[in-house]
């Protein structure tokens, strides 16, 4: 029985799910989901998740979506390290803070600044990209210390949190630079998260070459 993973690789919620399966060791068999030709709005796929969105993990009949509800349920039921998301409940809640800030604070914002100008022809909005900055200076200060994002080893969140970093890296609104522990986090990240190239850097370069298209085509 195979574990579906309804995916596009340039969705950074997808690629977090799919770093953090790497991590736990799961294998995912990728159901590559065209948002842009409906192939989420078909009966199959409503039934299984009636928001329409990706990731959507199919595990047998269980239908789960949501990125870091994927990530948890995936550790729950198939993981065997527990560095990666541990049971004591001080260090738990460091990695779900995380989780919630990469999902509500961090990659809402960049959604917030960078959706509405590139794909809705919206004035740029310098108010929401200074927020986007305060979130990577949240991030750079929670990176103080400790080697990755919950700690001095590894953890689910440093899967989610790299794709979101990675997406906001590539397209060149953010200079990592200025943020330095973020920086040094991310380096970090890139080296020693498994196939970080194939389950992530592919996925954010070809984002970035969809963002770029369509700001040709806006131009023409």
């Amino acid at each position: 029985m195979t574990i579906d993973l309804y995916f596009h690789p340039a969705s950074a919620p997808c690629r977090g799910v799919l770093l953090a399966a790497k991590l736990i060791g799961v294998d995912l068999n990728i159901k590559h989901t065209n948002v842009a030709k409906g192939e989420n709005m078909t009966p199959h796929f409503l039934k299984m998740n009636p928001q329409h969105t990706i990731p959507t993990l199919d595990d047998n009949g269980f239908y789960l979506w949501e990125s870091r509800a994927i990530i948890t349920y995936l550790f729950n039921k198939y993981g065997k390290d527990d560095s990666l998301y541990p049971q004591d409940p001080k260090k738990r809640a460091i990695v779900d803070q995380r989780f919630y800030f990469d999902m509500g604070t961090l990659l809402q914002r960049y959604i917030d600044y960078f959706y509405p100008s590139t794909f809705f022809g919206a004035p740029a909005d310098l108010d929401k990209l200074r927020k986007l900055e305060e979130a990577f200076g949240f991030l750079d200060v929670m990176l103080e210390g400790p080697i990755y994002a919950a700690g001095d080893s590894i953890t689910l969140a440093d899967a989610s949190l790299a794709a979101s970093v990675s997406t906001v890296d590539i397209v060149g609104i953010i200079d990592l630079k200025k943020y330095p522990n973020v920086n040094r986090w991310f380096t970090v990240c890139k080296r020693t998260l498994p196939d970080y190239e194939e389950a992530n850097a592919k996925g954010a370069a070809l984002f970035k070459q969809l963002v770029d298209q369509y700001a040709i085509r806006k131009l023409q």
